[in-house]
């Protein structure tokens, strides 16, 4: 009686998991789904104003610094008032954005929707990672740290086919109107599922209720004295880096595979701009891979740092120019797998260095490496092209890359030595 009672409560604590990381999964998905949204309107927008790709790159450029600064302080608001409220205005903050695009007449209107998109992309970390980290199980967490992975892919992969088509055939107006009304969809959903994210997994909290004692959490601590314990942790800093790092070599690729497969390897643009889905599509696989490995492996920097390697590898191999175009598309599938292997263990890595009760707080300030990276790097490797260097961002991506899967050790030590 007692073995088919913990197999029924076992079986309820599966479904309570997977339909946690489901909905996370979905949530995650919408905030790279809308990432994308002004970026695949630039041609619409092009047309309709005559903005030049200065003005509207301009626009993602204040999205990412909005989101930036606001990931780096939203963890704060997170650990102290939880993650649901966060979630809702962040979710509310896309669905504002996508409506005032939509009613748009002049630039600073779509500057201002930038802003307000960019506040609500800010939070999305921190939640994501909170709800996850105190209601998933652990012997989950892996599963649901590559699902978080792959959901954000495929939001990626869903802009241009949903917002390009519908543009085309009613307009881009129509678009980031439906696009709105497809977050507004996720906020429904989050709304209802409320109270599936909010809280903490029983035997997670049994634990928290045992440390208590002998650990303070940082929740009770006042911003300031969070920041000040916070900022004394190498790990954590190193977890910064970390990201900035492998933002870098994701933007390389994402923004200049296409031209540089051309320039190297005569690929046609179409071909090139297929090798780059591949990319995408790899990762995700790798993601889900990954998601095995955390389990197999408890050192989750070794997997980190083989995984980071292998894909600087790949790139290398591009950047020389001696393979052959079929075989440099493959080697672009290559490095995107390697690099999704390794996103469930760096979560996992940056789980153990985290202090309690400050889960949102050290995801938040961490992340905001990704926002940092993805602003600098589209700059410095496109000053590299317009240099001659034709081969430059992907070497540069690889050492990128390389220099992320040293961090990932050096923050392991860091942890152990605490």
């Amino acid at each position: 009686m007692a073995i088919s009672e913990l197999t029924a409560e076992e079986a309820i604590d599966r479904k309570q998991d997977w339909s946690i990381i489901s909905l996370i999964g979905v949530v995650h998905a919408s905030s790279h789904f809308f990432q994308l949204l002004l970026p695949t309107l630039y041609v619409f927008l092009a047309r309709e104003f005559g903005f030049d790709y200065v003005e509207l790159g301009a626009l993602a450029t204040t999205f990412f610094v909005v989101s930036c600064l606001g990931q780096a302080s939203s963890g704060f608001i997170v650990d102290r008032i939880g993650p649901i409220p966060v979630l809702l205005f962040g979710l509310g903050g896309f669905v504002i954005s996508g409506v005032m695009i939509g009613f748009a007449t002049s630039y600073w209107m779509l500057w201002l929707a930038a802003a307000i998109g960019g506040a609500g992309n800010s939070i999305f970390h921190p939640v994501d990672y909170s709800i996850i980290n105190h209601r998933v199980s652990a012997r989950r967490l892996g599963h649901a740290f590559s699902v978080h992975g792959l959901t954000g892919n495929l939001g990626w992969a869903l802009t241009p086919l949903f917002v390009a088509a519908i543009a085309s055939d009613h307009g881009w107006r129509a678009a980031a109107f439906s696009a709105a009304g497809l977050i507004a969809v996720v906020w429904c959903a989050a709304f209802l599922g409320r109270n599936l994210l909010a809280g903490q997994h029983a035997k997670q909290q049994v634990e928290a209720e045992q440390d208590s004692a002998s650990e303070k959490s940082l929740a009770r601590e006042g911003v300031w004295q969070t920041l000040k314990i916070l900022c004394k942790q190498p790990a954590l800093w190193g977890a910064f880096l970390f990201f900035a790092f492998s933002s870098m070599a994701l933007s390389s690729v994402q923004n200049y595979t296409i031209p540089m497969l051309g320039s190297v390897y005569h690929i046609d643009p179409v071909v090139a701009g297929t090798a780059l889905s591949a990319y995408m599509v790899t990762a995700a696989v790798g993601m889900l891979a990954g998601g095995f490995l955390v389990g197999a492996d408890a050192r989750s920097e070794r997997t980190v740092f083989l995984s980071l390697c292998f894909a600087g590898l790949m790139l290398v191999l591009l950047g020389s120019g001696l393979l052959s175009s079929s075989v440099a598309v493959v080697m672009v599938g290559l490095a995107g797998f390697f690099s999704g292997v390794a996103a469930p263990s760096r979560d996992m890595l940056i789980r153990r260095v985290t202090p309690k009760g400050a889960t949102g707080t050290v995801y938040g300030l961490v992340y905001s490496g990704m926002d940092v990276g993805s602003s600098l790097a589209p700059l410095m490797f496109g000053a590299m092209l317009d240099a001659g260097l034709n081969r430059g961002p992907w070497f540069g991506a690889a050492v990128a890359f390389c220099i992320s899967a040293s961090m990932a050790v050096w923050i392991a030590r860091a942890a152990e030595k605490k």
